[in-house]
Order: C-alpha cells, then structure tokens, then sequence
C-alpha cells in the first residue's frame, strides 16, 4: 500500500524480516542521512557511483550523511553499460575491503541501474554480504532495478548473467533528480512504466496514455506513475522473491531486449537498456499476434504508444547492423529464463494480460526474427 508523509510516498516491500521501504519524493538525497541513520544507527557508508552522477549529486548525499554523523568512503566508476563487469567488480570489492568495513556497514549505489546492479553485488559478496542502500538516480533505475533485490554484471555469454539475490535495507528515489536527466534517458526509463500496465495493469497503461506528457514535465503525475510502478514490482516480488515463477513476468520485453543489447555490445550510442526494452516490448506483441494469442490492434496500440514517447519499437530503429537472426537466436538461447534449454518468452494475450510462455519453437522464433530484420 502506497501511503503519503508530507510530499513522501511511502511503500514497503514485504519479504519479512528483509521488509524495506521505497521512500519517494523530492529532496530525498538532502535528506538521505536521517533516513539511513534511522535504519542503520552508526554504520559507515561506502558510496559507489559514476563520474558522471557525482558532479551532479554527491556532494548533496555526502552532506546529508555528514549531518547525520554518518562516516564514508567514496569510489567513482566510469558510467556506462560496460561497468557492469567483472574488471569493475573486483575493483569495487577490493575498495569496499579496503575501508574495513564490517557487515552492518552500508553500501550506498548512488546512479543509474548500471550502479545499483554493481554496487549491489559487491554489497551481496563483500564479507558474504553487507547492508545495502539505493539512490536510484535514473526513471529506469527508480521504477525497476532499485527494486527487488536483483545484482549482477554482464557477461560476454549476455546480460545480467552474473549475479546475486540481495535485497536493500533502503530505497531512496529522489524525484528532483530525474530533472537532470537528458530526455533519452527518460524516455528510455518510461519504457519500464510501461511494462507494468503492459504486464497486468490495463487501467495504468490507459493512464499513461493519457497523462504521459505530464510525467515528462514533472508534475504530481511523475510522482505517481513512479510510485505505481514501484508498487506493481514491490507485489510480485514480494510473491516471487528469486523469480521461480510469476515474477519472470517482469521481464515483459526483456528477452528480445537483452539479446539486442549483447548483439550491440552494450553500446550506449547504439542502444541504451531501455530502449532495448520497448523494442522488445513491440516485438512481443508481434509475436504474439503471430502465434494467435494477441489481437492486432493491441500490438498496434502498445507499439503507437511507445512511439509517440519517442521511442525505438522495430529493429530497424536500432542504428548500424544487426546481426543475422540465427546470432540474435544464439543470444535468446543464453538468457536467464531458459531451462533446460527450452525458450521461455513473457508474450501476452492482450494490452495487460501477459503470461509466461514456455517451450517456444526456436524455428518460430527465428523465422520472426528475419521478417523482422528486413521489415
């Protein structure tokens, strides 16, 4: 349940004694300090974020955890989807090592969701585990990747393929902070807000139709489309922690959006995480169309909307060449929700009736994929 203190929302996501809150609102990195000394009375802070982030934001969390007596140490990365791997990894954890701290003490991942994956597998690793804070500081990151536990650094196998479990004690979404973002990278964290309509949620999806401009402008309508998405994922997880079942669901255009990811090297000029996301997004739909599961005009719909975002929705939005669609298969084939190594794919029934398909014909699949590849 989504509750209010002030100018706050306030939820929690219910996993017994590893329960946290996801605070959000404006000036929330000013007031990191007092939320996380509440928490973890006394811990040291070891803070990682990007060069690209801390000229923005740091100082702003650094007094805020100087106010409250909190000490801390400081690590810059490079920014960028090539962070996430295990060069940086062991970087990260060597630095966390060398402050001394001790497991009561906190990781802080302060940036997008390329830090909050990293610094939240070293918090999971370092000293078999630490405690762990997030400042998202990107839409992406606050709606999605702050949430739910999920850490890793990708591979040359794919993305994402590395990781831990390891839930946070804290998640502080600082709206004001989205107002620095350029609006690529908006638009491509508004493709995760989608999702969760798209997953179940056909009145959000409506919503957002309707009211998209207004989160991009910043009114009370951001607040409240972050605040839903992060409620929509606090659920299943809460349901699903280790994505045994339902929670795949939220991988609703990840599939094909990973494999684009990978077949781009994790290229950001090319193609950023979300964008990925809402192609495959679009893709899902098309295929499910293809398979008879889904109406035409659905996959309309969802691909109109992403579009008049400004969004990519169809692979030759993607700049430069793609590889063949039996490479793209290779890249399907490594991604987490294979067992066995059946296909497993998140398709849908309809705008918000998405369901987990297993055992999907890889001839299927490659077929669409080179009708898509010359569409």
């Amino acid at each position: 349940m989504i509750t209010r203190e002030d100018d706050v929302r306030r939820l929690q996501v219910e996993l017994g004694p590893q329960s946290y809150d996801i605070l959000i609102g404006p000036d929330l990195l000013r007031r990191a300090g007092e939320q996380i000394a509440e928490r973890l009375p006394g811990a040291r802070c070891a803070i990682l974020t990007d060069e690209n982030v801390a000229a923005l934001h740091l100082k702003t969390l650094t007094d805020a955890l100087a106010a409250a007596g909190l000490s801390y140490e400081t690590k810059l990365l490079p920014a960028g989807e090539r962070t996430k791997s295990a060069e940086y990894l062991l970087d990260a954890v060597d630095f966390v090592l060398g402050t001394r701290m001790e497991r009561g003490d906190a990781v802080i991942a302060l940036g997008g969701g390329v830090i909050g994956d990293l610094s939240g597998f070293v918090a999971g690793i370092a000293r078999r585990g630490m405690k762990f804070v997030q400042a998202p500081t990107s839409l992406l990151a606050q709606v999605d990747s702050s949430v739910g536990g999920k850490t890793g650094i990708n591979s040359s196998h794919g993305k994402n393929l590395v990781g831990v479990f390891h839930q946070p004690a804290l998640v502080l979404s600082d709206t004001n902070v989205l107002d620095t973002l350029s609006e690529r990278e908006f638009r491509a964290g508004y493709a995760e807000v989608a999702k969760y309509g798209l997953i179940d949620r056909p009145d959000f999806f409506a919503w957002l139709e309707k009211n998209w401009q207004a989160v991009f402008q910043g009114g009370p309508e951001r607040g409240e489309a972050i605040a839903i998405s992060c409620q929509c994922k606090a659920e299943v997880v809460a349901r699903d922690e280790h994505e045994e079942g339902e929670r795949a669901l939220l991988n609703l255009g990840h599939t094909f959006g990973h494999a684009l990811e990978g077949a781009t090297g994790y290229d950001s000029s090319r193609l950023v995480h979300g964008e990925g996301v809402a192609i495959g997004m679009a893709l899902a739909h098309r295929f499910s169309v293809r398979l008879n599961r889904c109406a035409v005009e659905d996959a309309e719909r969802v691909e109109a909307h992403l579009s008049a975002v400004g969004l990519p929705t169809r692979l030759s939005d993607v700049p430069g060449e793609l590889p063949p669609a039996d490479e793209l298969l290779n890249y399907i084939a490594q991604d987490k929700k294979v067992r066995r190594g059946a296909l497993t794919f998140i398709l849908t029934e309809g705008i918000g009736r998405s369901f987990i398909a297993k055992d999907v014909s890889p001839s299927e699949v490659l077929t669409f994929l080179r009708e898509c590849l010359t569409a």
